[in-house]
């Protein structure tokens, strides 16, 4: 059985009168890629730079690599790399520069300074970018120079905090096959992502809204926590089409994406044949009716809309 890295009971956080962080039990295990998601003010970062050491609990109990987090959060930081939604590279520095300087900051020995620092250059495919200054590198590249100065003191658990938000798709997928290979090579990996095809990569997620873990179980049970298939409709009459199909037999849920139409039914191919004949009687024209696996996001606003409405979600907890 894998060893517990993370372990939370209660975790809380207050802001005066706001609470970030709602009584969080969290079981992270050794060399997982656990994803963190949410909208934006659910509490992802506060739970990560709890468990970073930055922050102090207001309630609660957690370890972290065998620490007590309220105690002992000093001897975490050298067990654990943590990169924040804008990591401060010095941006007059060279790629190069910046790796040696973080290595100097979490005590790298000299003679291991070379190389890691060109190990990670290759692993980060920065290496014809070296004597590039930080400011001139894009988006993406700052991204993955900003997880390379992280990685330098070789940490066993990395707390990433949205680190592909705002970089094309390219790149960030290259992001991603780095986190995957980091992953394979044991290291526990919690990430914040608003992505959901990232979400997808994990092997565990977490589902946190309103400072509370809604969900927490792998990317394919949380997808089953739906009942039903799913029926896709593509129409410019999206808000009269929703009006109509919504009253249907059938139809359990009905989400919005542009003009996608999706609909959680009780049967995809019985239901796809009704909703086309209903959208036709109605004037409404559609294109690309299908039935359609069940996505993480659809997945996510199911079980979110669930919480709002007061009803209990069946998945772990833990």
């Amino acid at each position: 059985m894998t060893d517990s890295i993370i372990q939370t009971t209660g975790l809380t956080k207050d802001f005066k009168k706001t609470r970030a962080v709602d009584t969080l039990d969290l079981t992270i295990n050794s060399g997982e890629l656990f994803g963190l998601v949410g909208p934006d003010g659910a509490g992802k970062t506060t739970t990560l730079r709890l468990l970073a050491g930055l922050l102090s609990l207001s309630e609660g109990e957690a370890t972290v690599a065998g620490y007590d987090l309220q105690k002992q959060s000093e001897s975490i930081k050298k067990h654990i790399g943590y990169m924040a939604q804008q990591f401060s590279l010095y941006a007059e520095l060279t790629v190069l520069e910046n790796l040696r300087f973080f290595a100097e900051i979490y005590d790298v020995p000299t003679e291991k300074m070379a190389e890691r620092t060109e190990t990670l250059l290759q692993f980060a495919r920065l290496t014809e970018f070296k004597d590039r200054r930080a400011d001139h590198l894009s988006g993406g590249m700052q991204k993955k120079l900003a997880l390379a100065c992280t990685l330098i003191h070789e940490p066993e658990i990395l707390l990433l905090d949205e680190p592909t938000t705002g970089v094309d798709p390219v790149s960030r997928r290259e992001f991603w096959d780095i986190l995957t290979n980091l992953h394979l090579n044991g290291t526990t990996i919690i990430v914040s992502t608003p992505y959901m095809d990232e979400a997808d990569r994990c092997s565990r997620v977490g589902l946190i809204y309103a400072g509370k873990l809604i969900i927490c179980d792998t990317p394919h049970k949380i997808k089953d926590e739906l009942p039903g298939e799913m029926v896709e409709f593509l129409t410019d009459e999206w808000q009269k089409a929703k009006i109509v199909v919504e009253e249907l037999p059938g139809v359990l849920e009905a989400q919005t994406y542009g003009e996608a139409l999706h609909l959680l039914v009780d049967d995809g191919n019985k239901r796809l044949k009704q909703i086309t004949k209903a959208l036709t009687k109605n004037g409404i024209k559609f294109r690309g009716a299908r039935v359609a696996p069940i996505r993480m996001e659809e997945a996510f606003i199911s079980l979110i809309q669930k919480q709002e409405s007061g009803i209990s979600v069946s998945g772990n907890s833990k």
